[in-house]
């Protein structure tokens, strides 16, 4: 049953609304005053609001603008027979008011009145619905293009010692050749809206793999890890099956920015994978919000600070004592600490000194499509 807000300070015009109303079928709620309005909205749900514009304050006007923030999808009818002519205007362009009712009226006109908006409202969700569907199935094609001719790639960017400056590892970071999926985040969000991380994750390992026969035998790949992807183990497991030969040289990177433990069956892939020998890393740590609590549940080989923390941390000795209470924690942990987004010798420095193992930034090398592979 459709839910109708009335509201009318006159009496006799209320109750005519409302019997015309209640005569549809409509759960009719009325009320005489600005203020009984907004709290009747607070309360409760109503599929569509017929304001009088001369009321007690607030006008009815402002009503519909504040019943437009609380209930959006309300429709939102102005009654009046003296109005504000620019301020209406103005409300009508913002969206506020959907439709404006002159009085005088009578039952008939104000069932039409009410009929026509829903029907509108319908028509404007049906064009919406299909523009929608049509942007998924435009959505879907390009990520089949995607993954059918080869147009991702892996970017590789080097991991290095602090103290000696040697290449032990590289990160690998999704990068796009499609013109309209071109950049990691516009794949990563065409591939969650269509329920493909699957395939995604797929393409990546095969592209790792490939890296890994072109890297150094001593060097690691970090793969990102959609954290998604851990409420299937067996299919994580069997896209990373072609890694696993390597596996001594993989390390999986999972977000802390994600709600990792929210996953269902997450302790399982994760469980899984270290038993196939992959390690795990907590990357972005210091840029979510349950820092300690995913340490403490992943237990990583490897934690990386986000670069928000090691940003001017040459200069700032709070962010110097944060890291190095991590590293104390990594060396309790037998986990290698990673500062990422170094830019200047400066950070470098200040990392190395508090006790970081690896280094990882701009300073070292931005990410590389390189075909012949880089080199340690």
């Amino acid at each position: 049953m459709k839910r109708v807000l009335v509201v009318d300070d006159a009496a006799d015009m209320r109750s005519l609304m409302k019997r015309a109303l209640l005569r549809e079928g409509y759960d009719v709620t009325a009320v005489a005053e600005g203020g009984a309005a907004i709290e009747a909205a607070q309360r409760s749900s109503f599929d569509v609001a017929v304001v009088d514009y001369d009321i007690p304050p607030p006008n009815g006007l402002d009503v519909l603008a504040r019943l437009r923030k609380l209930q959006p999808n309300c429709v939102r009818l102005l009654v009046s027979g003296d109005l504000n002519v620019g301020a209406t205007l103005d409300a009508v362009n913002r969206g506020e008011v959907s439709r404006v009712l002159h009085k005088p009226f009578d039952g008939d006109d104000l069932r039409a009145a009410v009929q026509a908006s829903f029907d509108m409202r319908k028509r404007v969700a049906e064009q919406y619905s299909a523009a929608v569907s049509k942007d998924h199935a435009k959505e879907e094609l390009q990520l089949r293009d995607c993954f059918a001719n080869d147009l991702l790639q892996l970017a590789l960017q080097p991991i290095l010692t602090a103290s000696e400056r040697r290449i032990v590892a590289f990160e690998a970071l999704l990068r796009s050749r499609h013109p309209a999926l071109s950049s990691p985040c516009s794949i990563l969000q065409a591939s969650e809206r269509q329920g493909q991380l699957g395939l995604l994750g797929a393409a990546v390992a095969q592209r790792a793999e490939q890296w890994l026969r072109r890297l150094p035998p001593n060097v690691k790949l970090f793969v990102n890890l959609h954290p998604t992807e851990l409420g299937d183990p067996d299919g994580l497991t069997s896209r990373l099956g072609i890694l696993a030969p390597q596996a001594g040289r993989v390390v999986l990177e999972i977000t802390e920015r994600s709600e990792v433990m929210n996953v269902e069956a997450w302790e399982e892939s994760t469980n899984r994978l270290c038993e196939m020998g992959f390690s795990l890393a907590v990357d972005d740590l210091g840029a979510g919000y349950s820092s300690l609590s995913v340490l403490a549940a992943l237990k990583p080989q490897f934690i990386k600070i986000d670069m928000s923390i090691i940003r001017g941390v040459d200069r700032d000795r709070h962010k110097r004592s944060l890291v190095e209470l991590l590293c104390r924690f990594g060396e309790a942990t037998c986990a290698q600490v990673i500062a990422e987004g170094i830019e200047t010798e400066a950070e470098a420095d200040a990392v190395s000194a508090v006790g970081v193992h690896l280094v990882q930034g701009y300073l070292y090398g931005r990410p590389q499509l390189k075909q012949s592979g880089p080199q340690s």
